[in-house]
């Protein structure tokens, strides 16, 4: 692991739910800041919100301690709190349905298991400068596909 955090903001957007979404990740270590965004033609909000986890921890070229913040309490409590328990009952929730989106949630677990990430909330549209450019990031995603 890497000495310095690494702080990682993301946020996904959808114009209609379902419709063309967007999602976006910034990047900031000591040294450097790194923007992504991506996008689909057809998808949900929540299926941005996780690709925009996604994007950014895959973008890390070596193990390193993170910040994760984002916007979206599905993602932060799946990952801290639901995903054990989908994970032992064969991606099934507590309703015995499947879990929606299992195979962005595989992947999060994924990447997120190569990393030490501390995973946090942050109110949206409430003026935090880097949650904002990764909401932009997340519209200009969107953009390619409407």
């Amino acid at each position: 692991m890497s000495e310095s955090r690494i702080q990682i903001y993301t946020d996904g957007a959808c114009s209609g739910n379902p419709g063309p979404g967007g999602w976006g990740a910034l990047l900031i270590s000591p040294d450097k800041r790194k923007e992504l965004c991506g996008g689909e033609a057809q998808t949900t909000n929540n299926r941005m919100e996780l690709l925009a986890a996604i994007r950014g921890l895959e973008a890390l070229k070596r193990p390193s301690a993170v910040d994760l913040y984002t916007d979206s309490k599905y993602v932060r409590d799946g990952i801290s709190q639901w995903i054990e328990n989908w994970k032992r009952n064969g991606w099934r929730n507590a309703s015995k349905k499947a879990v929606k989106n299992a195979d962005l949630w595989q992947q999060l677990d994924a990447v997120n298991q190569r990393h030490q990430v501390r995973w946090h909330w942050v109110k949206a549209h409430n003026g935090h400068p880097e949650n904002e450019r990764a909401d932009a990031l997340a519209n200009e995603g969107m953009a390619l596909y409407r």
